[in-house]
């Protein structure tokens, strides 16, 4: 294995020297590309934003997940093409009497900061990392709102979970190593040397059901021809007038099965999106336990109720 590694080595300098002697300009930017891309590849996730979610049917505390900016990460080569992302595992975590889970995620810094130049985008990218941690992770995520901080855990613990995901090296034959082309080898040896590279949501390691979990953020799929349903919202009280409940009914005449809505609930607000037909995002008058709502999609008259009950307030 030594021999090998010496022989590619003394190999890629031999190349490395005759263009040098034959072809200074390409050479030189051949370096400039290999340190441009040595610091992408030694780069560090750096935290962005932490979202707080809740498993459907778990006590165990909530999730967090803390969406990082890594330049390792590519971004979108075009508009149509779907958005890497590369994912730790996701942990719990137990002390100090708290309970909850965690896991990081990471995205290209171009495409965090689109996001951050259209609020519609970051949204949409929410919508999209929630429904790539379902997948990846068999959940069922209530999406609860965006903390004040930008990280939940260590610095240093993220990033290790990060750059823990290993990518196979590949396996070069005796037969295949003269016919190596300088940028052939070079992608090799590069492959070797950063064995922990991310393992990016495109890759076809695993089945072809995971490919394109999350898909491009271009404004073809964010369209601005969303209508605001029909709604009639109430408070229900009791006879001194204290407030139960809050009872939502929602007509979606465009809808016929209640596969096609997202619905998102927090605290003070809700939030309902059916791709290319409705969009639909409300302030509750009063703080609601999402624990607890229900919701009931009437097919034949294309209605959703939701009910929402008060919050009971803290002791």
């Amino acid at each position: 294995m030594a021999d090998a590694v010496l022989a590619r080595a003394a190999q890629l300098w031999s190349l490395l020297d005759e263009m040098a002697e034959n072809e200074p300009q390409a050479y030189h930017r051949l370096l400039r590309q290999q340190r441009a891309e040595a610091e992408r590849l030694c780069a560090l996730p750096e935290p962005h934003l932490c979202l707080r979610a809740r498993p459907a049917g778990v006590v165990a505390g909530p999730l967090f997940i803390n969406v990082c900016s890594w330049k390792r990460v590519p971004a979108p080569k075009a508009p149509t093409d779907p958005t890497p992302v590369s994912a730790g595992p996701l942990e719990e975590v137990s002390g100090e009497g708290d309970l909850y889970s965690v896991i990081d995620v990471a995205y290209n810094p171009d495409v965090l900061q689109r996001g951050e130049e259209n609020p519609e985008k970051m949204e949409h990218l929410i919508h999209l990392t929630l429904k790539f941690i379902e997948k990846q992770c068999n959940l069922t995520l209530s999406y609860l709102y965006i903390e004040s901080f930008k990280l939940k855990g260590s610095l240093e613990t993220m990033q290790q979970r990060l750059k823990g995901r290993q990518m196979p090296t590949p396996h070069l034959s005796q037969n295949t190593k003269k016919e190596l082309t300088l940028d052939q080898l070079l992608r090799s040896m590069e492959a070797e040397d950063c064995s922990n590279a991310p393992v990016l949501l495109k890759e076809q390691s695993e089945t072809q059901s995971k490919v394109h979990l999350i898909e491009e953020i271009a404004s073809t799929q964010m369209p601005e021809n969303r209508s605001t349903p029909d709604y009639e919202m109430i408070t229900v009280k009791d006879t001194s007038k204290k407030p139960l409940k809050i009872e939502l009914k929602i007509e979606l005449p465009k809808v016929s099965s209640v596969s096609e809505c997202d619905l998102r609930i927090s605290k003070d607000d809700i939030i309902i999106e059916v791709p290319e037909k409705y969009k639909l995002q409300l302030d509750l008058p009063e703080l609601v336990d999402e624990e607890t709502t229900t919701a009931v999609f009437q097919k034949g008259k294309r209605v959703l109720f939701i009910t929402l009950p008060v919050a009971k307030p803290d002791p």
